[in-house]
């Protein structure tokens, strides 16, 4: 005779504590995804071009890593929730500001959203390692190119003396 395999728990299911870490990574990633495209529409002045190309860039990335965690969620049994009302009752971003913003301060802006979102990634890191190594990875790759977005953002409209 054999055994019916219950697809549901026939394979890692994450913890509440595993569900929740992701979960504040999916709401940073979304809050970010969020603001770059607000900064792309409200950014003015010189360097607009390339800045306004980057951050449609970074938007792009950052939803690609949206899509990746929340499938990992599922993946794991979880359900991701990316809906307004959680991300603004759950973000830890500061928010955008209104109205037309320089291009210089838009970057400035932006770079520290993705310091906030990386902080959140390495703050819920060592968690996620000790009980699901493979989403752990995904935080790597995550971290990685934010921080490579951010270098490349700040870089266009940094000034040497």
């Amino acid at each position: 005779m054999t055994t019916a395999i219950n697809p549901v728990t026939s394979g890692f299911v994450a913890s509440a504590s595993l569900t929740s870490d992701l979960q504040a990574v999916l709401v940073a990633l979304l809050e970010l995804q969020n603001q770059a495209k607000q900064a792309h529409w409200a950014l003015v002045g010189p360097q607009f071009r390339p800045v306004h190309l980057q951050l449609d860039e970074i938007v792009g990335e950052v939803r690609e890593y949206v899509d990746t965690i929340a499938e990992r969620l599922r993946a794991l049994e979880a359900m991701p929730d990316g809906r307004t009302a959680t991300i603004h009752a759950t973000s830890m971003l500061e928010p955008f500001p209104v109205g037309e913003v320089s291009v210089v301060r838009a970057a400035g802006i932006i770079a520290d959203r993705v310091v906030a979102a990386v902080s959140v990634i390495r703050g819920v890191h060592d968690d996620v390692d000790n009980q699901d190594p493979t989403s752990a990875d995904i935080l790597h790759v995550v971290i990685e190119g934010l921080e490579k977005q951010r270098w490349m953002l700040t870089s266009q409209v940094r000034q040497l003396d």
